[in-house]
């Protein structure tokens, strides 16, 4: 029986720092599709059954649920001991940018994703301007950080703060929109040490239903 189902859809970001977590762990784990451009994050069966916020990712481990990418992440350092912290220091700091990430980052990022090549449109145009500026505000912020250091939280080694902020950037750049080279080469860079370690994978390997 497998111990862990990610119910996930390809194009989401959140659930891909999930996804990458389970692979990159090498843990017993499936992916279950959410037809999530069908509505079905809105129906009274996933809101009343898995999250009553209508959002992906959950994950069910043995019969236990859980929601939101950070949270979930936690949990699974907690209970796997991998992509974590060394001490009390390293484990604010991971909780610090994982923190950055989904009030600054992630939530910019994905939603000028969404209006630019998710769902082209969707948006006014001056909205769109204004969350793709925050965007390169925020990676201006990341960048920064990753010219002093080779991961964002300061760790030895890869931790759950990497794997969440990197995730919407390691979809293909054409869906987002940014020249990382020239205007973020340590972004650039850490990306690369990313996609170097070992058993990782792109999100669209690990995440059933691209449209």
């Amino acid at each position: 029986m497998t111990d862990f189902t990610l119910y996930c859809f390809a194009e989401s970001g959140n659930s891909y720092k999930v996804a990458l977590y389970l692979e990159m762990a090498q843990l017993d784990w499936k992916p279950k599709h959410v037809r999530y451009f069908e509505g079905e994050t809105e129906s009274e069966d996933f809101r009343s059954g898995l999250n009553v916020q209508g959002e992906c990712p959950v994950l069910n481990h043995n019969g236990q649920v859980f929601t939101q990418s950070g949270a979930i992440l936690t949990y699974l350092v907690n209970k796997i001991g991998k992509f974590g912290w060394e001490n009390e220091t390293q484990q604010y700091e991971i909780l610090r940018w994982l923190l950055f990430d989904n009030h600054k980052l992630t939530s910019n990022l994905a939603t000028y994703r969404y209006g630019y090549s998710v769902h082209p449109g969707v948006f006014d145009e001056t909205v769109l301007e204004f969350v793709r500026n925050r965007t390169l505000g925020a990676l201006s912020i990341v960048d920064q950080a990753l010219s002093r250091h080779q991961f964002i939280a300061k760790t030895n080694n890869a931790s759950i703060a990497d794997l969440s902020m990197a995730a919407y950037l390691l979809y293909p750049p054409e869906e987002y929109n940014v020249d990382l080279e020239s205007k973020f080469p340590s972004v650039a860079r850490w990306l690369t040490d990313i996609r170097n370690l070992q058993n990782w994978k792109s999100p669209y390997e690990l995440m059933p239903g691209k449209q």
